[in-house]
């Protein structure tokens, strides 16, 4: 089956391709890297581009494509920490269309999607929704529905996700193996709902985020086996350093609460209020409980400001 959406040539021409250099010295470099690739999406007449936040996250250079291989440097516009989304723009004249923007609402588990990216060639994967389900990633992210494909896109970071009338539904995120379909174990796609972005643009490209107050912030990577929350990662000088949270820490409990899964931990820590609030974690360290005090910040005062303009 080949993927034929209304307005095909308008739909392949709003992906572009996004490159971006992340200092060494970026909070992300050291998970993330300093070189990184992805998509995007046109969805404004004035060039604004929607991509995976993780692709520009800290960037202090962006070069955005079109499929015909013309390239123009970018800038980011904006950063969304709730959803992962990240606004780009061109800074020198990148024409091309904008794409019609859909809902992940939409959808439902067994409808056939696309899934496109700016690569020369690429006419879209046929895939279909094998999910909508919870989704927390270990670096303090949480998304009430993501959405899961299958037939896997082999360059996912930003691609979209196109319902069968052409219209965005998602932005790649991840591609995640052994994922429980059923009775079946699959690799998938996930996808962040474009719903998360839409009610927010205007509010980011004028002030670069939300301007809700943000969420506390920890600082730390979070392996979830089995409900076991075991910390991974610390970022140097951030909050959960300082407070003496170590990796290898096992996380058992958030304000006298205990925490079973990331989901409920990262609920635990949101629910005490915003970034600054103190809070109280339970660890377990060599046999040993301990309690720990953490003053929750800001995520955004921790990174690089990058090209955001």
């Amino acid at each position: 089956m080949s993927y034929s959406p209304r307005h095909v040539t308008p739909t392949y021409d709003a992906i572009v391709s996004i490159k971006a250099r992340v200092p060494d010295d970026a909070m992300s470099a050291g998970l993330l890297g300093t070189e990184r690739v992805g998509h995007g999406v046109r969805i404004r007449g004035d060039g604004l581009i929607a991509t995976i936040g993780y692709v520009v996250n800290e960037a202090d250079t962006v070069w955005i494509g079109s499929r015909d291989g013309f390239t123009v440097p970018g800038f980011v516009v904006g950063y969304d920490y709730d959803s992962g989304f990240g606004l780009v723009k061109p800074t020198l004249p990148l024409e091309g269309p904008t794409i019609d923007i859909g809902s992940a609402a939409s959808l439902s588990v067994g409808d056939e999607v696309a899934v496109l990216t700016s690569n020369a060639g690429d006419t879209g994967l046929d895939a279909r929704v094998v999910a909508k389900q919870e989704f927390a990633g270990r670096w303090e992210y949480l998304l009430e529905e993501a959405v899961f494909t299958a037939p896997p896109h082999d360059s996912w970071s930003g691609a979209a996700l196109l319902d069968m009338n052409g219209k965005l539904c998602g932005l790649g995120s991840l591609v995640i193996q052994g994922f429980e379909i059923g009775d079946e174990i699959a690799t998938v796609n996930m996808f962040v709902p474009i719903d998360l972005l839409t009610p927010f643009v205007d509010e980011i490209c004028q002030f670069g985020r939300r301007v809700a107050p943000p969420r506390p912030w920890l600082g730390v990577l979070v392996h979830d086996e089995h409900d076991q929350l075991t910390v991974v990662g610390v970022y140097r000088n951030c909050p959960a350093d300082k407070a003496g949270l170590k990796p290898g820490d096992l996380i058992v409990g958030v304000q006298d609460e205990p925490v079973e899964g990331l989901a409920s931990m990262f609920r635990h820590v949101w629910s005490l209020g915003s970034a600054g609030v103190d809070v109280p974690v339970t660890v377990v360290r060599d046999a040993e409980r301990l309690d720990l005090v953490i003053r929750s910040a800001d995520r955004a005062v921790f990174q690089r400001k990058g090209t955001v303009q």
